[in-house]
């Protein structure tokens, strides 16, 4: 019973373009492969490849390269989608987010051979991961998985295999496949893309993006797995988007740029912090150790020196003297102190204004790659 109920999950779940939206020809010139299409445009900064999964199956993929890209996106299509319909889609991304994007369809999608399934589509982004280590040198913690839709099943299923990977975007995302038929609270063990479960085992940031009117994918399955991230980074709830329409609000691309650039420049930063963090108590441990043991000569350098009682006037005498010295000396001490105090009082009513000189240029900064606002970041962050 149960594998027949996975099986019709299976044919309910997926809906490949009949006919696909492109063919596959080879430049006679160039000898590589191309998509035809009527209403494609070649460029000649996109790879078609034929990938073999270990399913058996032949999938095909395109591979958009920005020579100036850092980062690569893998990017997981939704449903009722080939990589012919996202094409410009693709890479227009790789232009726009200055990064290298791969995109691949699913087994018995556009010109894949086998017949779609969830297994296979695991099967299917790990050949397309696969090429992208060995065809292209890409490293793993240099790749962002980008699921959309059905997409975020394979993107989820991978993501919780790859320790060093660099971060998750989730575009429509489903909680699990019987989820967005029903809004069960129990897992079934026949259900197919049980994301639910897996994202909390995702160790990277995640960005999760939504639009809050989604006719097929209630607004409330992105809004739970981005509160079940380990990693949480400021979402975009799109207020009036559906699911086929968010790439057309402009905040789409302003805040997947804002995420890149910061997945970019301050991933790295933040790893070597976190791993300065985990060294910090050993230090204090250390410190600590090194100065109870320090007092122990002292004490024995007392204990050996105890002199006769004529020596122990005169240097009492003598530490009178000292002390009297010492009084003067204090007095000066004290006077200073009280002007190190005025001093420091009229400082401190400085920091307040070097506080927000500085966050004003962190906000001219991001501002001048064309970002964000610095006071649209506080409103969103608030609202979210």
């Amino acid at each position: 019973m149960g594998v027949a109920t996975s099986s019709m999950a299976a044919k309910f779940a997926f809906f490949p373009p009949n006919p696909p939206s492109y063919t596959i020809l080879v430049d006679e010139e160039t000898g590589k492969l191309r998509l035809s299409s009527d209403t494609l445009h070649q460029r000649y900064n996109v790879d078609v490849l034929r990938l073999c999964t270990k399913k058996g199956n032949e999938i095909v993929a395109m591979y958009a390269k920005n020579p100036s890209a850092s980062l690569t996106v893998l990017y997981s299509h939704g449903n009722a989608a080939d990589i012919g319909q996202m094409y410009h889609i693709f890479t227009e991304l790789s232009l726009h987010l200055n990064v290298n994007l791969m995109g691949y369809d699913y087994s018995g999608y556009g010109q894949s051979s086998g017949k779609p399934s969830e297994q296979d589509t695991y099967a299917d982004i790990e050949a397309a991961f696969k090429c992208l280590e060995e065809t292209y040198g890409v490293k793993e913690e240099d790749i962002i998985l980008y699921g959309q839709s059905l997409g975020s099943g394979p993107a989820l299923e991978l993501a919780t295999c790859l320790p060093e990977l660099r971060a998750v975007i989730l575009h429509s995302p489903i909680l699990s496949g019987l989820r967005v038929m029903h809004p069960i609270k129990k897992t079934f063990w026949f259900d197919i893309y049980k994301n639910i479960d897996k994202i909390p085992l995702v160790n990277c940031p995640v960005l999760v993006i939504h639009g809050t009117e989604d006719e097929v994918v209630n607004f409330s399955h992105g809004k739970q797995l981005w509160e079940l991230c380990k990693e949480k980074y400021e979402p975009l709830w799109l207020k009036g988007g559906n699911h086929c329409n968010l790439e057309l609000y402009p905040e789409y691309l302003k805040h997947l740029k804002k995420f890149i650039c910061a997945i970019e420049k301050l991933q790295p930063r933040l790893r070597n912090v976190s791993a300065q963090s985990t060294d910090q108590p050993e230090q204090p441990l250390n410190t600590a150790e090194h100065n109870a043991e320090k007092p122990r000569p002292s004490t024995d350098h007392k204990e050996k020196a105890r002199p006769s009682i004529g020596h122990r006037e005169k240097s009492r005498l003598s530490t009178d003297s000292r002390e009297k010295a010492r009084a003067s000396t204090d007095r000066r001490e004290r006077a200073r102190k009280s002007i190190d105090r005025m001093g420091k009082a009229r400082n401190s009513t400085d920091q307040p204004e070097k506080a927000r000189n500085s966050f004003d240029r962190l906000g001219d900064m991001v501002r001048s790659v064309g970002l964000c606002n610095v006071d649209c970041l506080k409103q969103t962050a608030a609202e979210a």
